[in-house]
């Protein structure tokens, strides 16, 4: 028997194949179709799933640009902050980091040229927000 949980087993099938069916859950994981709907709707209901979605690769959309940025926030405005960002349409997810930079943010425009605006303009342009430290994403290679 295998020392991975049946959790572990389930999550992994879903972060590769979030629109595998249960019946293929079950399959891959090695468990029935109602030990799958169980496990999942703990985890949604526990918060451990928050969503379902699709993995884009930003060469292939011919009318978005998307970039990941880094910013740093004035630490007296960090929830005024984080909430205004949350806010804006452009951002699709907006992550904390203990890396380089406090936040995370994917973001999305019409082109490159839309991309800097909504960054220098928007991202900036939120009180607190010290810098933004843009990675314009190019290609998926996974």
């Amino acid at each position: 028997m295998s020392t991975v949980s049946t959790e572990e087993r389930i999550l992994s099938v879903l972060e590769e194949d979030a629109q595998a069916s249960c019946g293929e859950i079950a399959e891959r994981a090695d468990v029935s179709k109602p030990t799958v709907r169980k496990y999942i709707d703990r985890l949604e209901e526990r918060g451990v799933i928050v969503g379902y979605s699709a993995e884009i690769d930003p060469k292939k959309l011919s009318s978005q640009s998307i970039a990941m940025v880094g910013m740093d926030v004035d630490s007296g405005q960090y929830v005024e902050a984080t909430r205004e960002l949350k806010s804006l349409d452009e951002v699709q997810a907006l992550y904390t980091s203990s890396g380089d930079h406090m936040l995370m943010a994917e973001v999305r425009a019409g082109d490159g040229d839309e991309l800097g605006d909504v960054i220098s303009e928007k991202l900036l342009g939120v009180d607190g927000v010290t810098a933004a430290h843009p990675s314009f994403l190019q290609e998926r290679l996974k």
